[in-house]
């Protein structure tokens, strides 16, 4: 072929290459969020919720950004810039322009906005009146005033009133009537659905014949998916009219799938091997959570489903299932980081590996936090002369670098807290990986690098009495058993 023709046929296919990696994006300012990452999530899926990045960036000088991802149906995401989040829906082939109002970032170091979230504002520009975050507002604020108009006759508590639903469901229906748009009708049918299930208007038995039945899995719909999980919430693992609770359990701690599998598989409306899989991953992810099923036994079934299963998805769904168990629990291996200390060294956790750490998440500024400080304080020379492989590693979390720079340069009683101290450095997700929610946090991790508890208890608890790291003797008792 001429050499000339392959270039000219180059130049014509890069532009739409350069666009198949993506097909939405998300153009804004910002008001007072000059160099801040911003970051666009969604669900991996439904089942563990799991997020994953679509992509980020920086905020630049001129308070602009712009965003972008590739997706193939409408998808709810999440715009977070450090702990704030503001969720959607995008659709394939859209252009957004966005724009963030000034906000109080330090909102953070005021209260704790994982007990009272606080929405990151975002406002859509030059969007028309039929967009679809529009329209399912208009569905979600029809649904809300007739629950508030008619709360008496609706309320879950007591006996809901089928006419005044079908007053709600005729409301919704005519502030957004069916249209072109699918996925916007059946978000409004799953919505009508779930509600009519939650208020017992109608049977599981009779939603999963019109919904589930003889109708493709819609793995790709996250409303459907949500109502799929509604449908079968604790349906198994609570244990079923055929299978008492306790057959449940005990197949689980065997690890034995297949009577598991089988047996639900006797429920008609579990006839189908597809929904049986589903419900059954489901309840596997609802077993770890409840204390009455050993946890080793649920890691064991999902690992056998996701070895044998036929349908792809669920293989997938299985090994994030399997990823989102491991996630700061006792036994874990803990993520490692690295982080600048007050002279802006950077120091990795992996240095202290062969060590017990006892870690923590505090702020220098926090009352709760002072206190535990001043008990780690106390009882560092005791437990550093006692023991060489103890070490104690503060993360300070606040803001600014400078007020850990204070603390530990200009506190008269600084000379006193002569451990490891670092800063997050901005690094929220860091924060989240360790599921730091309040301050302070602890966390011991033994010197193989895994979780020592699910809960490490605080200095304050005594816990730097007696630790973990103390070699203790049992003498021998000549046979006998010694009560400790």
């Amino acid at each position: 072929m001429n050499r000339r023709l392959v270039i000219l046929l180059l130049l014509t296919l890069l532009p739409s290459l350069s666009f198949a990696q993506w097909n939405v994006e998300i153009a804004g300012t910002a008001a007072n969020a000059d160099g801040k990452r911003i970051e666009l999530y969604g669900y991996t899926d439904m089942l563990t919720q799991s997020e994953e990045l679509l992509d980020g960036t920086a905020i630049d000088r001129e308070k602009g950004f712009t965003l972008r991802c590739y997706i193939t149906y409408p998808r709810l995401v999440f715009l977070q810039v450090e702990n704030y989040s503001q969720s959607f829906y995008i659709e394939p082939g859209r252009r957004y322009e966005v724009y963030i109002p000034r906000f109080d970032w330090d909102l953070d170091e005021k209260r704790n906005i994982f007990l009272e979230p606080e929405a990151l504002p975002v406002q859509f520009l030059n969007v028309g009146e039929n967009e679809l975050n529009l329209q399912i507002g208009r569905i979600e604020a029809t649904v809300d005033s007739c629950l508030l108009l008619h709360r008496v006759w609706l309320d879950r508590r007591y006996h809901p009133q089928r006419a005044y639903f079908d007053t709600l469901a005729a409301a919704v229906n005519a502030a957004v009537p069916d249209g072109d748009n699918v996925f916007l009708n059946r978000y409004k049918e799953y919505r009508l659905a779930e509600m009519r299930l939650a208020m017992r208007f109608d049977s599981r038995k009779r939603l999963i014949g019109k919904y589930i039945d003889n109708a493709p899995v819609r793995y790709h719909d996250e409303n459907y998916m949500r109502f799929f999980f509604a449908l079968y919430e604790h349906s198994l693992s609570s244990g079923t009219k055929r299978i008492p609770f306790d057959r449940m359990r005990a197949w689980v701690a065997a690890g034995d799938l297949q009577s598991y599998v089988d047996s639900v598989g006797l429920d008609p409306l579990l006839k189908n091997e597809q929904v049986r899989e589903l419900a059954v991953l489901q309840a596997m992810k609802e077993s770890f959570y409840d204390k009455r099923y050993p946890r080793e036994g649920v890691k064991k079934m999902v690992r056998k489903l996701g070895s044998s299963t036929k349908f792809a998805e669920h293989r997938e769904l299985a090994r994030r299932l399997q990823d989102s168990f491991a996630k700061m629990e006792k036994g874990e291996t803990v993520p490692t980081f690295e982080l600048p200390d007050v002279n802006k060294k950077m120091v990795s956790l992996e240095s202290f590996k062969g060590k017990w750490v006892y870690l923590s998440f505090v702020r220098v500024g926090d009352p709760n936090s002072l206190k535990e400080i001043e008990t780690l304080a106390f009882f560092r020379d005791t437990i550093y002369s006692k023991n060489k492989d103890v070490v104690f590693v503060s993360v300070v979390c606040d803001r600014e670098f400078q007020k850990m720079y204070h603390f530990l340069k200009n506190n008269r009683k600084a000379a006193r807290y002569n451990w490891t101290w670092l800063h997050f450095d901005g690094n929220y997700k860091l924060l989240e990986r360790y599921g730091v929610t309040s301050y302070p946090t602890f966390l011991l991790i033994n010197p193989d690098g895994g979780l020592q508890y699910d809960f490490t208890p605080p200095p304050a608890s005594g816990i730097l009495l007696h630790g973990p790291w103390e070699k203790r003797e049992v003498p021998d008792a000549g046979g006998e058993y010694l009560f400790r």
